[in-house]
């Protein structure tokens, strides 16, 4: 087993150096093709509308590593306690694993302890976190999976906040793509997990303590903004990852993947350039016509009241469906009045919706014009 997993990872090594030293997927027509993915499983989100753009074995439960500290993080944040000072506890000073070298009784914030979570992966940090939270890291455990229950993951049960292989601790890659996602709506959050270098306030450290992210696509990529590295050697090397175009941001997680760097910057590349944003509620059409009562014509223009933002790609517009709900209206309308609601579709499924209003005035029929509408 550990000869397997030595020519895994020899081989993610030599993939990652031709690739950096060498090719650069500068091909705007290949960036939009779905690249060939190393990963045992992987997920593509975009953040905004939570669609999964890409998945490989994306149901799958599996070991997370590190990456369980997305979850720590979040939950940290999330409960308003940056701003705590802790004392370090021996059971926190003495984890295994990556460390930021905690020491039993040194007092430290919860923000630094974030940082050094996060940039360096610290399996003390994250447990000197679920102390501060929640008394113990079992109970914090139990915080996290009501978390889970919360968000929906179906295929996700947290057993520690650091992410060390222990029975019951598993992930999905679509689950931890939604909870990476959800992360990443968070301003503090993405502060943090932008940041290529922080000094962390230590009581044991004069000048403190400067990290550096060990996030390498945060310098392969102009573009990349997060999130979190993770690896043992039962779960293989693990990214979550994020990237952001033109407004647009798209959310990552490749597990057990011997390629993460390579793979992670293709498949953003990939979601950012493969799909678009689109105001699907015009992007078949501009007006709908909606029948009327009384009214000088049968029916009346109308046009959304708001836009519906949705990533596409260009030849899925002609897979919308649209399906209007009206009541029976009666003359006279007033321009702007809403009249119908819209129901956006995509392959049957239900990606938007927003109110239809007159794009302009239906005045009344005339006395007359009723009389005649009796005989027509």
């Amino acid at each position: 087993m550990h000869k397997i997993q030595t020519n895994k990872y020899i081989a993610g090594l030599m993939i990652s150096l031709c690739t950096i030293c060498g090719s650069e997927w500068t091909n705007a027509k290949a960036a939009t093709e779905v690249p060939f993915v190393h990963a045992a499983s992987a997920c593509l989100l975009d953040v905004e509308s939570g669609r999964i753009l890409y998945e490989k074995n994306g149901h799958e439960p599996m070991r997370i590593a590190s990456l369980t500290k997305v979850m720590t993080g979040w939950l940290a944040i999330k409960n308003n306690q940056l701003d705590k000072v802790v004392t370090v506890s021996p059971n926190a000073a003495r984890q295994e694993g990556s460390s930021v070298y905690l020491r039993a009784g040194e007092k430290i914030k919860v923000r630094d302890l974030l940082y050094a979570m996060m940039l360096r992966s610290g399996n003390d940090a994250a447990t000197a976190i679920a102390e501060a939270v929640a008394g113990s890291t079992d109970r914090f455990a139990q915080l996290m999976n009501q978390e889970v229950a919360r968000l929906h993951l179906k295929n996700t049960h947290f057993a520690n906040p650091h992410g060390l292989d222990q029975k019951g601790h598993y992930a999905s890659a679509d689950d931890f793509a939604v909870l990476t996602g959800q992360a990443l709506k968070n301003p503090v959050f993405r502060q943090v997990v932008t940041t290529k270098y922080y000094r962390i306030t230590r009581s044991t450290e004069m000048n403190g303590m400067r990290l550096k992210n060990k996030n390498k696509l945060l310098w392969m990529m102009p573009n990349a903004n997060g999130v979190k590295t993770g690896y043992t050697k039962a779960a293989g090397r693990c990214l979550a990852a994020s990237a952001s175009l033109e407004g647009r941001q798209v959310a990552l997680v490749v597990l057990d993947d011997p390629a993460d760097w390579v793979d992670a910057k293709l498949l953003l590349t990939y979601g950012l350039q493969a799909y678009h944003k689109i105001n699907v509620a015009t992007a078949r059409q501009k007006d709908f016509l909606l029948p009327v009562r009384d009214g000088r014509q049968p029916s009346v223009m109308c046009i959304p009241q708001s836009p519906v933002y949705y990533p596409l790609r260009d030849e899925e517009k002609s897979a919308l469906e649209f399906r209007i709900s009206q009541t029976k209206w009666k003359a006279p309308i007033r321009a702007g009045q809403k009249i119908g609601v819209l129901f956006i579709s995509l392959h049957q499924q239900a990606i938007g919706t927003t109110s239809l209003i007159a794009k302009e005035d239906m005045p009344a029929k005339s006395w007359w014009g009723k009389i005649q509408g009796l005989f027509q």
